[in-house]
């Protein structure tokens, strides 16, 4: 008795990180999804295929190297997808570039000189390119205000509310707001919800490669998981005394990405803002227990992808600009924090506001996205501007 009590803590502490990631985000996983082509029940099982992945990867790192180690869908990478849009070959040349992207991660576990030449690209210009595929996302609850606001406006002020109050639940309860707004919709137009849409099923997808896939999705994809999700996830760790295995880290994501991909899985990846939930003191004062958070924050996330045909319903029967109003309140952190890297070097600000630009313009060339492009307007012009150049003093 005396040791069960205590463990109650770092218990909980893993119970709320995996509700606060999961509620936060999966709006923008379903709408990434959608967006390069998988039909509502492809996307359903995508959503789940990620969710069982990284409860998985929770699980057995954490209990592996006793560290309150978690892993989570990769946020920003489900944003890029939505700003990408279908591609040549379509929903399987998505599930190709997803194992590309698999393949990449393991790689880096495998050979540390891609990891090095990943690190070489200048952070403004990575968190510009980020910056720019958030950015129509982020103007949604904007644009729904005036579409349909007789939905919108109380998710926006629900998060309003609680970004003052309770800044962690802000996102979640205003998830839950949108929630009431579909029911309300639901029972106005008398419909009633198919009980098949909330069984959990996996759709397997036969992939198929392209160029244009690889060059404009995976490549990207693997950049911002690496840039905005794994490096951050290791300085978070290192902040509360953790240091992470970075090759079997690497391993178990990338392998996690690889068999989640064919049932529709983008990416998973090591966690960064809510990896603080489950490693600060606030989950258990002893830093020795607080593993038991990481294990319980993968076994939530595994009984939540229980729950995700439900979610992926609630998204497929919401009224219009309800659902991208949330994913786009989801993401005005990233976005802050994306912008305030790209720009917080005066002597890098040119190359990431090209960087920026370019990713927000949407354009695709010979049916590679924006991503890409953005990736070689930012180095191109940093090139143009600093080759040949003495560093300054």
């Amino acid at each position: 008795m005396p040791e069960a009590a205590p463990l109650t803590r770092p218990i909980m502490a893993g119970v709320v990180t995996a509700l606060v990631g999961f509620t936060s985000s999966f709006a923008v996983v379903l709408t990434g999804l959608s967006a390069v082509g998988a039909t509502p029940s492809q996307s359903a099982s995508g959503l789940l295929a990620v969710s069982l992945t990284m409860g998985a990867a929770c699980v057995v790192l954490a209990w592996r190297y006793r560290m309150p180690i978690t892993s989570a869908w990769s946020t920003p990478g489900a944003a890029l997808l939505a700003a990408t849009g279908a591609v040549e070959g379509g929903w399987p040349a998505a599930v190709g570039a997803f194992l590309i992207t698999g393949a990449l991660i393991l790689l880096t576990a495998l050979w540390p000189a891609l990891g090095a030449l990943i690190a070489r690209i200048p952070p403004s210009i990575a968190q510009a390119m980020l910056a720019g595929v958030l950015l129509p996302l982020c103007l949604a609850p904007i644009t729904g205000l005036v579409e349909n606001p007789w939905g919108v406006v109380p998710v926006v002020l629900t998060w309003l509310v609680f970004a003052r109050l309770a800044p962690r639940w802000a996102v979640p309860l205003a998830f839950v707001a949108a929630s009431v707004v579909v029911a309300i919709s639901l029972i106005q137009a008398g419909s009633a919800v198919d009980p098949a849409l909330l069984v959990p099923r996996v759709e397997l997808t036969a992939p198929t490669f392209t160029l244009g896939a690889a060059v404009g999705i995976a490549l990207p994809l693997f950049i911002v998981t690496m840039a905005s999700q794994n490096v951050p996830g290791i300085a978070i760790m290192r902040s509360f005394g953790y240091e992470v295995p970075w090759r079997p880290a690497m391993l178990v994501t990338g392998l996690g990405t690889a068999i989640g991909a064919p049932a529709g899985g983008h990416a998973i990846n090591l966690a960064a803002i809510s990896a603080a939930l489950a490693a600060a003191p606030d989950a258990d004062p002893d830093p020795e227990r607080r593993w038991v958070a990481g294990v319980s924050t993968g076994i939530s996330y595994l009984v939540l992808g229980g729950c995700s045909a439900a979610f992926a319903a609630l998204v497929l029967l919401a009224p219009h600009a309800v659902i991208p109003a949330v994913a786009g309140l989801a993401l005005f952190g990233a976005f802050g924090s994306a912008v305030q890297q790209a720009i917080d070097d005066p002597g890098e600000r040119l190359p990431a506001v090209a960087t920026f630009l370019v990713a927000a313009s949407g354009v695709a060339v010979l049916g590679v996205s924006a991503a890409f492009w953005a990736l070689v307007a930012g180095l191109l012009v940093r090139a143009v501007l600093h080759t040949g150049k003495r560093p300054r003093r």
